[in-house]
């Protein structure tokens, strides 16, 4: 029988929305009729906002939730969830606190993913047969299969447009670079951002993303380092000739939108973390390749290559040079 009602729980991060966008497609695909709604926290809620598959976001105020009062608080933002009453509930997060809102929105189906944490399984109904080497994108589009969805097709990662950022002109042809990212040992060093747009020059550069930490960059570059929302960051990818970027939620952001990517890692395996699109652009281990050229396993031992920036900006400029000859 179809539901009536479905309900998505991924409140967060940025990378993991976007990775569960295609599951999104593919159920909404498979389920016409269904009325399909979203519980994603506050931040991220623009990252789904006029998504024509859903019927609505659910916000979830994670910031308010905090100490003894936001437990209470908790309990009577899932109290007021249950009034949805979904015929059915996907959990794409897979914790404890994922595992409750799933079960409060009134469902006597809940499915979630076999490599939930923290006690989660012990919620669902059915378990979709997933592991921890699976990039993010095949694991969501496991779940969705296991409600019944049929997935295969097109993969495709339905974003907003986007909104101009007021005030500023973009450049004819320009660069974005992003060079941060919260995980230890993946952003590039105030130097390394110095060096590699001086060696973009004279191409444009935008260095865009959120730091508390100073940056420095050659003439050639603009900052709008803690200057714009989702919204606008979105627009930017999107014009943007090339994205250069960490690996980070802005990585998948780019490599949902962009044109051109190369996402840099340093420890992280781009098999599994890394953008989904097979032509995008992988820098590791001092070797630039294709994701779908990528060898079956990661480099053996550690890996303590930092990029050279005079390798990066000729690559950018070759692609840049191909791409002008192909429109």
């Amino acid at each position: 029988m179809t539901p009536k009602t479905i309900l998505l729980v991924k409140p967060s991060s940025l990378g993991d929305i976007v990775h569960t966008l295609p599951a999104l497609r593919f159920v909404k695909q498979s389920f016409p009729s269904s009325k399909i709604y979203w519980v994603a926290n506050t931040e991220w809620s623009p990252l789904l906002e006029d998504n024509p598959d859903l019927e609505g976001v659910i916000r979830f105020p994670r910031r308010s939730f905090r100490g003894l009062k936001g437990v209470i608080r908790f309990w009577q933002w899932c109290r007021e969830l249950g009034k949805l009453r979904a015929d059915l509930v996907l959990d794409f997060q897979g914790l404890l606190r994922s595992a409750l809102i799933s079960r409060s929105a009134g469902s006597r189906v809940v499915l979630g993913l076999a490599d939930a944490r923290e006690g989660s399984r012990v919620f669902y109904q059915k378990i979709a047969p997933v592991t921890s080497d699976q990039h993010a994108v095949l694991r969501y589009l496991a779940l969705a299969s296991l409600a019944g969805a049929e997935v295969s097709g097109e993969i495709e990662f339905r974003l907003p447009q986007g909104r101009p950022i007021p005030n500023f002109e973009l450049p004819n042809q320009f660069v974005v670079l992003h060079p941060f990212s919260r995980g230890t040992g993946k952003s590039l060093g105030e130097a390394e951002t110095y060096q590699l747009t001086a060696a973009l020059a004279p191409i444009a550069v935008i260095i865009v993303g959120k730091s508390d930490f100073p940056i420095s960059f050659a003439r050639n570059a603009a900052s709008l380092v803690n200057l714009t929302d989702l919204e606008q960051l979105i627009w930017l990818l999107r014009k943007a000739a090339f994205v250069i970027s960490v690996d980070s939620g802005p990585m998948h952001l780019a490599a949902a939108v962009s044109r051109e990517i190369l996402s840099i890692h340093f420890w992280s395996d781009p098999r599994k973390v890394g953008p989904f699109r097979p032509d995008a652009w992988i820098w590791q281990d001092n070797k630039i390749l294709r994701k779908d050229k990528l060898p079956e396993e990661p480099p053996r031992g550690s890996i303590s290559m930092r990029p050279r920036p005079e390798q990066i900006a000729l690559f950018v400029r070759e692609r840049l040079g191909e791409v002008s000859s192909k429109q």
